[in-house]
């Protein structure tokens, strides 16, 4: 299974053009963020408990208000994303809030270039892996800026879910990572009238393959957890079942829509 040689600038495109939209749709709630809101879920806030003074390295951190809501919780925080308008928008809130996050653009396969040093915690979530087609090579960065004993908190949509079509009617694509899936697509889940039309390059990455990779990479799965709610509103056919909890209505509780892992960096990977 080959790897597109341009998914990167076609990804880095896409989530540049998403990201002025992101930043005014009501999804992102951008107003109530400046005023203080904490942009985090109940799910990851009970995984990751007191950060303050704890040092986080964020992956794929889009343009920040998850980062940025850390550094309000007192940790020391380096957000990483592709797209070099989002990271352009998060430093500048960062600057706007007066607060001390710092703010990397790269490919995170590429992160060793540009950031040296090891982190209390590494952190994840919503809809990062999708983007990823070597899951081995994201385990390994995890593990390289990780602490002895740090953690790494994870929580991602689940793979079930993304096996459906857009209208949760008919299985569509391979639970298990059968190589790039490439779509083009109108407006963006946080906006979808938004006037852009975007072509992606994606990867389904299921269970096995997640917790191998972490497991190959040395680190030690401390939790993991499978919920059949999404805290966000970013599918078709949602309907709300209380605040931050959302299911597609005609399926109900009966497929898993996120899913959480904690793992433990307990040693270095072996050659």
């Amino acid at each position: 299974m080959s790897t597109p040689t341009d998914y990167l600038q076609k990804n880095k495109e896409s989530w540049n053009q998403r990201t002025d939209f992101h930043l005014k749709s009501e999804f992102y709630g951008q107003e109530a963020f400046m005023q203080g809101k904490n942009s985090l879920n109940e799910i990851e806030l009970s995984l990751l408990g007191d950060i303050s003074g704890k040092s986080i390295l964020h992956l794929q951190c889009h343009f920040g208000q998850d980062s940025l809501s850390f550094a309000r919780m007192g940790a020391q925080v380096t957000g990483v994303d592709l797209s070099d308008h989002a990271i352009d928008t998060a430093l500048r809130l960062n600057e706007e809030l007066k607060l001390q996050a710092r703010f990397i653009c790269c490919n995170i396969y590429d992160l060793p270039a540009h950031l040296e040093g090891t982190f209390d915690i590494v952190y994840a979530s919503y809809g990062t892996i999708v983007w990823l087609p070597d899951l081995q090579k994201w385990a390994d960065i995890i593990s390289r800026y990780l602490k002895p004993g740090g953690k790494f908190v994870f929580v991602e949509f689940h793979p079930t879910a993304l096996m459906f079509d857009d209208d949760f009617t008919s299985i569509t694509y391979r639970y298990f990572n059968s190589g790039p899936i490439f779509h083009t697509e109108s407006g963006t889940y946080a906006d979808r009238s938004a006037t852009m039309v975007k072509e992606n390059i994606t990867w389904n990455h299921s269970l096995g393959e997640v917790i191998g990779s972490l497991i190959q990479s040395k680190l030690r799965l401390n939790h993991f957890e499978e919920y059949d709610y999404s805290p966000y509103n970013c599918f078709k056919q949602t309907e709300k079942l209380g605040e931050r909890k959302f299911r597609i209505k005609h399926l109900g509780d009966k497929i898993p829509m996120v899913y959480s892992v904690v793992a433990e960096k307990t040693g270095e990977k072996a050659l």
